[in-house]
C-alpha cells in the first residue's frame, strides 16, 4: 500500500469522511472541517502507524494531506 493510501485511509476513518472527498490537496481544517481534537487524534495516529514523532512546531505546518504524505516520507528516507 502507497504512503499515500495509508494516510488518507487515517484521515477517512479518524474524520469520518468519505474517501471520494480525500486526496492530497485537501486542507484538514477548511477542506474536512477537523477542529484542534482532530488534529491532534491524526498527528498522534500518524506517530503511532509510522513509528515517528511529530514535535508540535513541525504538526503545525501539516496543513494538507499531501503535507503529511511528503513529511512521513521525509522521514522515512
Amino acid at each position: 500500500m502507497s504512503m499515500e493510501k495509508e494516510v488518507i485511509d487515517i484521515v477517512v476513518e479518524q474524520l469520518g469522511v468519505e474517501e471520494a472527498e480525500v486526496n492530497i490537496e485537501k486542507r484538514f481544517v477548511e477542506d474536512l472541517n477537523a477542529d484542534s481534537l482532530d488534529l491532534t487524534e491524526l498527528i498522534m495516529t500518524f506517530e503511532e502507524k509510522f513509528g515517528l514523532e511529530i514535535a508540535e512546531g513541525e504538526a503545525e505546518k501539516l496543513k494538507t494531506v499531501g503535507d503529511v504524505v511528503t513529511f512521513i516520507n521525509s522521514k522515512k528516507a
